[in-house]
């Protein structure tokens, strides 16, 4: 069973496979004493789990966490934290055909290369996004430590194919608002746009077609002065786990790639002195940097923009390989498949920035 680590202060590793018995998730170097909230881990799991809709795959799966050591009476107590999601619902005999035929910009060919007959592929085994799935109970477990310091975070759905909603406000965005959209079945920030990007999914997905997008993920209230330069920077940790995420092709944090069309006079965010009560704060005007300056936390509100691909499975006929005879085929995919990831995919960021945040919030710990 392939298994996959990050993290340097909480380190957590992810394992298992789409169609193996299950997948998990385990972490060490939580702080003693943690009382796991589990029906939190059911939630955050509930807004990322298949079979809700009519935009995402038909796969129906409890998605029931189990706990298989690193807590006593609900509480941490210094041993690594394992648990565990069965898979209930799969079909292995969808993917016979894929072993010898790789589907197009799927990881059947490049993992064949690399692992031969010794990993097991059906749904995309460790490649598949069901196993975000363990990513989000590591997600709600830091998030609910984040919240002790006062840390919130939340995302919407920035855009799919040419549809976009209305931006976070990068100095004003509230936590009200992040809670507000976290409850909504279709999480956008203007609901003006819901109908719109529904019809982009439904009408690729009539066509046998899929299409992608971007979500945008906030954090508020995370302390200034955390980070470093370089590999050490805030950027650097956030978008390694970012880009872990199946179909995430585009990371950016703040003004991102449209700071390239501004002046540095337009894209510089000047300082001043923000006072509460006899309390003084250095603040931002503006936030193109997105919280982040030289890698560390200025104390402005985190942005951070992720890119996902339109799904790659989808039922209109491609062209592939046949790897066993050598000759050039004609594939098509059945089976239940996301005509977009976007959807289900909020909860999934939120959790690898909150997993990010934290490990690097224990390193002042």
């Amino acid at each position: 069973m392939l298994s996959s680590s990050f993290g340097k202060n909480l380190k957590v590793t992810i394992f298992g496979g789409s169609h193996e018995s299950h997948i998990g998730v385990t972490l060490e170097g939580l702080p003693k004493g943690l009382k796991v909230d589990l029906e939190n881990i059911e939630k955050t799991l509930a807004r990322r789990a298949p079979g809700r809709n009519a935009y995402s795959t038909a796969r129906k799966e409890p998605d029931k966490p189990v706990i298989k050591s690193g807590l006593h009476n609900g509480v941490t107590f210094g041993l690594p934290l394992s648990i565990v999601i069965e898979n209930t619902d799969f079909r292995k005999n969808d993917y016979q055909n894929f072993y010898d035929m790789p589907r197009p910009s799927h990881a059947d060919y490049t993992a064949r290369i690399k692992y031969g007959n010794n990993l097991l592929m059906s749904g995309g085994g460790p490649f598949s996004g069901r196993m975000t799935a363990p990513l989000c109970i590591a997600g709600a477990i830091a998030l609910q430590i984040l919240e002790t310091h006062g840390v919130s975070i939340g995302a919407h759905i920035f855009s799919i194919g040419e549809v976009c909603d209305q931006a976070f406000n990068p100095v004003l965005i509230s936590e009200a608002e992040l809670s507000e959209i976290k409850e909504r079945a279709f999480p956008i920030y203007s609901e003006t746009v819901e109908k719109f990007m529904q019809e982009e999914i439904l009408s690729a997905k009539q066509s046998g077609d899929s299409v992608g997008g971007v979500i945008e993920c906030c954090a508020l209230n995370f302390p200034a002065g955390i980070g470093g330069p370089m590999y050490d920077g805030v950027e650097s940790i956030l978008a390694s786990i970012f880009f872990g995420i199946p179909a995430v092709k585009g990371v950016e944090f703040g003004s991102g790639f449209a700071s390239t069309r501004l002046k540095g006079s337009q894209n510089n965010d000047p300082f001043y002195i923000h006072e509460t009560d006899d309390h003084k704060t250095v603040k931002t005007r503006t936030n193109h940097h997105g919280g982040i300056l030289g890698g560390i936390t200025s104390g402005m509100p985190i942005i951070a923009r992720v890119a996902f691909k339109p799904t790659p499975s989808i039922s209109m006929a491609q062209d592939t390989v046949n790897l066993q005879s050598g000759t050039n085929e004609k594939l098509t995919i059945t089976g239940r498949h996301d005509p977009c990831v976007v959807l289900r995919a909020v909860p999934v960021v939120e959790s690898a920035m909150a997993v990010g945040l934290l490990d690097m919030l224990l390193e002042n710990a």
